[in-house]
């Protein structure tokens, strides 16, 4: 369990919420935001968890619930790696050693944790859509709510943000957007010179100017435009706003997004500015932990570790994982081939790309948080006779569905979809778990969809998608591979084609993926025989077949859920064989899977040996 004396935070120990907050004289946020950042850098130190992006949100977090009358007003975190402080703030301080573990805090804002969690978030570029709602809602309610949502300028590279803000900017309904900007760095002049602008254009002289004008000078076309048109200029020479005017935002900033005073008087006065307000608040991730503020990226996601050393502990090396597998295979596979182009929605170190973006520039793409247009951007490369390979998370591809139906799926196009943290992926919880591709992706006409068990069958598996004339996805787990030696020479599979790899008797376990070993240690226990099924689409139906004539009762088992998954996919092709052979499907449940580590969650679903070996046993029975 986490230590942490409360003598060293004399003023965070007496907030239990922001109501506590709202108590504290403003010319106190500063030491609050400073013991804010220790807590957090020491709790996570302790538990592991997210932390670059909290450390750059402390006195951004800390002004909101001074200004905002929260949980009334509505608070909206984007994505949410940033709210750690938040939950702090929030009456969660002491449950913060819980967080990502089994039965402990969620990693994200989560709405049945708290009332103070007003969305359940997990992926990017939702909050303002939802923002939106919640301010329209307000509106009719009449009861003077305020509706902030906070966004990331990661987050703002998504066209569902540029979908909202269009919309909220016609709809005009009073709202503020947080624009939390890490990547820019302001001088001491310019930051100077735009808090001041801030203040100003916040302010109720610039304000009442700026709407008095528009009345005064409505009548008269021209000048209405001339005047618009000025005051573009105006603040075009100052801030960099133009882009939001034009979507119907009021442009306010940029301000020093750690200067905790400037920021509670800007939101002070923005609080009852009528129509849509976008605040640019320029951060720094990792603010006030060094080796967080030089390697943000290393420090987004840590284990435990001891904030007095300057670096965090190496990993332990051993089996490579599947992310690993796949950068490899691409670097090997670009060197054969001039006309891969490889594809990721901002996931370039997630999905192993690093040394590919290195080695391979004029054929690596980062296309942003724009996963629909990641998937029809392959689409136009593959019609043009280039050999895409579309590198995404198993819960990322979801976003881009209908791309993948019509831009590439009706056009038979050769795009390859690497598909990562398919299956069970433990801390990052329900909005992480890749437990549908199987199901969405065998429902779509000429996909072939293949389940490696192992990392060389994964890299062969690559191969055989990128060598195949239509779309073709290979989904592996998140983590370390089994220690199969790969082999670097790369073979083509037989398309539909799995494996009997033990015989026995009664039961055939027909494993779909990584579960493969698993189905192996409970086929010993159960004497039972065990296919390597490969293929989801197109299924190996003679396989199926030969094991029901030789076996009493078929299992399947797939990291995905059952219903509509591969095991759906055995039934179907039993039904239309007209075999009355016993099946029980062995999967996700109808569920959105809590957090906890993979192999937590496994035994709790029975997916392990041990829990595979009781479902059989009872099914017999």
């Amino acid at each position: 369990m986490m230590s942490i004396d409360n003598k060293n935070y004399p003023l965070l120990s007496g907030i239990s919420s922001p109501e506590d907050l709202r108590k504290i004289p403003q010319d106190q946020l500063a030491e609050v935001s400073d013991e804010l950042r220790r807590y957090l850098l020491e709790s996570v130190s302790q538990s592991s968890g997210h932390l670059a992006s909290g450390l750059g949100t402390v006195e951004l977090t800390v002004a909101l619930h001074y200004i905002y009358q929260t949980p009334f007003d509505r608070l909206v975190w984007d994505v949410g790696h940033q709210a750690y402080p938040h939950k702090i703030l929030t009456g969660r301080r002491e449950q913060m050693g819980t967080i990502r573990q089994k039965n402990g805090l969620h990693p994200f804002p989560w709405r049945e944790e708290s009332e103070y969690d007003v969305l359940s978030v997990g992926h990017s570029s939702t909050s303002i859509s939802a923002a939106l709602g919640m301010a329209i809602a307000a509106e009719k309610e009449a009861a003077g709510r305020k509706v902030v949502s906070v966004i990331g300028d990661g987050a703002m590279t998504a066209g569902m943000v540029f979908e909202a803000m269009n919309h909220a900017g016609d709809v005009g309904t009073d709202m503020v957007v947080v624009l939390n900007d890490n990547e820019m760095s302001i001088s001491e002049n310019v930051g100077a010179l735009n808090k001041h602008m801030a203040r100003l254009l916040s302010g109720s002289l610039y304000t009442s100017f700026r709407e008095g004008g528009k009345k005064v000078l409505s009548g008269i076309p021209p000048i209405k435009a001339l005047a618009k048109k000025a005051e573009e200029h105006l603040k075009g020479m100052v801030v960099p706003g133009t882009l939001f005017e034009e979507l119907g935002f009021n442009y306010i900033g940029p301000i020093d997004g750690h200067d905790v005073d400037a920021l509670v008087d800007c939101l002070r006065n923005m609080r009852n500015l009528k129509g849509p307000q976008l605040l640019h608040v320029m951060t720094k991730k990792g603010k006030g932990y060094a080796p967080a503020e030089k390697d943000p990226i290393g420090y987004h996601g840590v284990p435990k570790f001891d904030p007095a050393k300057d670096c965090l502990p190496k990993s332990q090396g051993g089996k490579p994982s599947f992310s690993a597998i796949f950068g490899d295979w691409l670097c090997d596979m670009a060197a054969k081939d001039s006309k891969l182009m490889g594809i990721t929605p901002a996931m370039r170190e997630g999905s192993g790309m690093v040394k590919f973006s290195q080695e391979f520039p004029g054929q690596y793409f980062d296309v942003a948080i724009a996963e629909q247009h990641a998937v029809t951007l392959a689409a136009g490369f593959a019609i043009e006779g280039l050999k895409p390979v579309v590198a995404i998370y198993s819960s990322f591809l979801q976003r881009a569905y209908d791309q993948l139906i019509h831009d590439v799926a009706t056009m038979n196009l050769p795009v390859l979809f690497a598909i990562d943290r398919a299956g069970i992926v433990g801390a990052d919880g329900p909005t992480h778990q890749g437990a549908f591709d199987l199901s969405y992706l065998r429902a779509i006409p000429n996909m072939v969809v293949m389940t490696p068990s192992d990392e060389n069958q994964c890299r062969q598996m690559l191969y055989t998608g990128y060598q195949h004339s239509g779309p073709a996805a290979v989904r592996y787990p998140r983590g370390s591979g089994k220690g199969i030696a790969v082999d670097k020479t790369m073979t083509a599979l037989p398309i539909g084609k799995g494996e009997q790899v033990r015989s026995g008797k009664k039961v055939a376990i027909l494993a779909f993926g990584t579960l493969l070993t698993e189905a192996l240690k409970a086929a010993e226990e159960l004497d039972a025989s065990v296919c390597d099924m490969r293929f989801v689409k197109p299924l190996d139906g003679a396989l199926v077949e030969a094991m029901a004539a030789s076996h009493e009762l078929l299992v399947t088992l797939e990291e995905n859920v059952i219903m509509g998954g591969a095991g759906s996919a055995v039934a179907e092709h039993l039904n239309k064989a007209q075999l009355p052979t016993a099946l029980l499907q062995l999967g996700l449940p109808d569920e959105f899977i809590k957090h906890g580590s993979q192999s937590e969650i496994l035994a709790e679903l029975r997916l392990d040996s041990a829990g595979i070996v009781a479902s059989i046993k009872t099914r017999l029975a």
